[in-house]
């Protein structure tokens, strides 16, 4: 029977399979070798065989657990997934406010319940209300082991400051001072095709530029006075928030070359606190009135006894003079003064007039596409101050300002008219102006370096 048993696993294991049908030394193998024993040693070669299969299973059921799939192993790669889950939740820290948004809409994103933010707008109602956020400015939240911090940036000096402490219910508000950090730069330029592309290759961003010409604005039209070849230099003083972010720059010093004249500038601040602008020798920069009510346009009609009307068609007076401009322009009042009539008014269309602080002086605004902000009559206004926008009311046929200057109720031609300057230096100031103004002329002057990197 034993030996029934052994032939016939022999013959089993002698059975050519497919993929060794073609090999001599596969049919020779085991058969060849089994034949040639007797059968005892048939049966000690069995057991030695079996023997083997079981240590070679026991060391495979025994190896370790780098095989056990129902341990730790399945428990540790849950945990790693989880714990990826909960960084990606968290990864946003800062939330921008697009128009529209409001305070809960940020602090919901940043992962607090609405309960919640009604605490943290309470908490912050007498320090800075969160119903006054803006868009564009942003929300942060700062997690710390024992604090919850959250931040919002006002504007480039001030920051809301709101924390939560473990254990505590009820949040706490603050206003923080931020960081303004500045440095100063010069740059000049030479017009050819404008003043903003020949600011812009400079190096001059805009907001610097709008600058530079309210400060000569009393002085240069820039509607119709720049020439090709006119030049300019400044040195103004650029200032960066704590993120680096810039917010703003002040002119210190500036001089514009306008059709071969020379007009210079000095920023000063008076003993009381007042900051202006001052030529070297200590006059105001600033004029009782504006040279133009718009600050870039041309002029498509002069002051005249006798012009052809566009619409009417017949001859007859244009007292005053149009700037033509795009539909929505600005117009500023060019001095201060009272509104003493804001509305339609025949073929002016929307008119507004301003009556100034001398009383003798009066300027009228017409064909407004609509007013800004706040003005009726009795509102007082400050030079500068926008009180309409370009548009065509009235009897036009195109978008323009047409501005009179009266004088007694008398319209004259605005062109002619002298502006005297304000108040120059006081006195006993002028020792220390003329100290700030070599010091800022000089740097003023001073050739520029050009930086070559080898």
């Amino acid at each position: 029977m034993q030996q029934d048993f052994a032939n016939r696993v022999v013959r089993e294991n002698a059975r050519p399979s497919v993929s060794r049908r073609d090999s001599p030394s596969s049919r020779f193998s085991l058969h060849a070798f089994a034949s040639k024993v007797s059968a005892s040693n048939r049966m000690m070669l069995l057991s030695a065989v079996g023997l083997l299969s079981m240590v070679l299973l026991v060391s495979l059921v025994f190896s370790g657990s780098r095989v056990d799939a129902s341990v730790p192993i399945t428990k540790e790669e849950w945990l790693e997934v989880h714990s990826l889950e909960k960084t990606v939740e968290h990864a946003v820290k800062k939330v921008t406010l697009k128009s529209g948004d409001a305070a809960a809409t940020a602090l919901g994103k940043l992962g607090f319940p609405f309960a919640e933010v009604i605490q943290m707008s309470k908490a912050s109602k007498g320090v800075y209300p969160l119903k006054n956020v803006r868009a564009g400015q942003t929300f942060s939240r700062e997690d710390e082991n024992t604090q919850i911090h959250v931040y919002y940036d006002v504007n480039a000096k001030q920051r809301l400051h709101l924390h939560l402490a473990e254990g505590e219910e009820l949040w706490g508000a603050e206003l923080q001072q931020r960081a303004v950090n500045s440095r100063q730069v010069r740059a000049s330029g030479v017009i050819h095709d404008s003043l903003f592309a020949a600011a812009l290759e400079a190096g001059i961003d805009e907001r610097t530029t709008m600058n530079l010409i309210d400060i000569f604005g009393w002085d240069i039209d820039f509607s119709r006075d720049l020439r090709s070849g006119d030049r300019f230099s400044v040195l103004y003083e650029e200032q960066f928030d704590d993120e680096g972010g810039m917010h703003g720059s002040v002119i210190l010093a500036a001089e514009f070359m306008n059709q071969s004249k020379s007009y210079k500038a000095i920023r000063y601040e008076l003993a009381n606190g007042n900051v202006e602008y001052f030529t070297p020798e200590g006059r105001s920069m600033r004029k009782t009135y504006l040279k133009s009510p718009v600050k870039f346009s041309r002029i498509s009609s002069r002051f005249s006894t006798s012009r052809k009307h566009p619409v009417l068609g017949y001859t007859r007076a244009h007292r005053g003079v149009d700037y033509a401009a795009s539909s929505g322009t600005p117009i500023r009042a060019i001095g201060d003064g009272r509104v003493v009539y804001a509305g339609r008014k025949g073929g002016y269309g929307r008119f507004v007039e301003i009556r100034h602080t001398n009383s003798a002086h009066s300027t009228a605004y017409a064909h407004l596409r609509r007013y800004g902000g706040g003005i009726k009559r009795g509102k007082r206004i400050k030079q500068g101050q926008i009180i309409g926008y370009v548009g065509m009311s009235g009897l036009a046929t195109g978008p323009h300002l047409h501005f009179e200057f009266r004088v007694r109720g008398r319209a004259v031609n605005p062109l002619a008219v002298k502006h005297a300057p304000a108040r120059p230096v006081p006195k006993k100031e002028l020792a220390e102006f003329r100290d700030v103004t070599s010091n800022m002329l000089a740097q003023l002057s001073a050739p520029l370096i050009a930086l070559v990197w080898e």
